[in-house]
């Protein structure tokens, strides 16, 4: 985050359209692709996954809910945009995130999706659906590590940090 905020101070944010400032945000989550692809991210603590998962997850104008598939090192196998939804909701299927995480041979998930309104607290759906993944990814043999929930500026509700997983 602190890199991200250097490299912010030298862009002045406040001049940039809501065009530009998309741009910038895609750029931002091609990079972090692009890294994660390569394997070159490793994620050994909450620390790191809220950060890279906050970053990529910034700017999106509807719900989002992503799955970053992990081996087991916890190397980043793939960060994917699983569901798209409106301002306030997105459909999200379990045995869909089973599929993809078999696809991927993961040995770990950390699920995360955004709230637009910029609250990151979880609401009664949010915490079913994650023991419902949860008990559907166990049946395989996959973990999930956390879910986030990431709200504005740069906040985001962990699920482990809250004991809820």
């Amino acid at each position: 985050m602190a890199n991200y905020n250097k490299a912010l101070a030298q862009i002045n944010v406040h001049t940039l359209s809501v065009r530009e400032q998309d741009q910038v945000l895609e750029y931002s989550r091609q990079i972090l692709t692009k890294r994660f692809i390569n394997k070159t991210v490793s994620l050994t603590s909450a620390s790191a996954a809220n950060e890279y998962v906050n970053d990529y997850m910034q700017g999106f104008e509807n719900e989002v809910f992503c799955c970053l598939f992990l081996d087991n090192k916890h190397n980043v196998i793939e960060m994917v945009e699983m569901f798209q939804g409106t301002i306030n909701q997105a459909p999200v299927f379990p045995r869909e995130i089973v599929k993809a995480a078999l696809s991927r041979n993961a040995a770990a998930v950390i699920l995360a999706h955004n709230h637009p309104s910029g609250v990151a607290e979880p609401s009664r759906a949010d915490k079913d659906i994650t023991e419902h993944i949860q008990d559907a990814l166990k049946l395989v043999d996959v973990k999930v590590l956390d879910h986030f929930i990431v709200g504005g500026q740069f906040k985001a509700y962990s699920f482990a940090e809250h004991g809820l997983i």
